[in-house]
């Protein structure tokens, strides 16, 4: 059975910085793509950014250049290092395995970001 746990989720003043990381268990992780997905209160989840297996990567348009997605494949772990958060960058991000630049299959639970302006 997959199993997601996220990390690292806090409060943060604008222009500050988390790194999310996310621990994945019970798959074959190295030939997995991952994700980072967020939803904001009274939105739809959005995806964050991306990264397959071959260190592909896809960003939205709204965090590239902040956003940085990476993985470490011994480990089993993901990373979304967000820097200069702005207010609008909070909600609750949750972690996502499936394949492709989009990956959806497994979900973890959650954790939440607020960046306070």
């Amino acid at each position: 059975q997959v199993q997601l746990v996220e990390s690292g989720g806090g409060l943060v003043q604008a222009g500050g910085s988390l790194r999310l990381s996310c621990a994945a268990s019970g798959s074959i992780f190295s030939t997995n793509a991952m994700g980072w997905y967020r939803q904001a209160p009274g939105k739809q989840r959005e995806l964050v950014a991306a990264i397959t297996s071959g260190l592909t990567t896809n960003y939205a348009d709204s965090v590239k250049g902040r956003f940085t997605i990476s993985r470490d494949t011994a480990k089993k772990l993901v990373y979304l290092q967000m820097n200069s958060l702005k207010p609008e960058d909070t909600a609750v991000y949750y972690c996502a395995q499936g394949w492709g630049l989009r990956p959806h299959d497994y979900w973890g639970q959650g954790t939440q970001v607020t960046v306070s302006s």
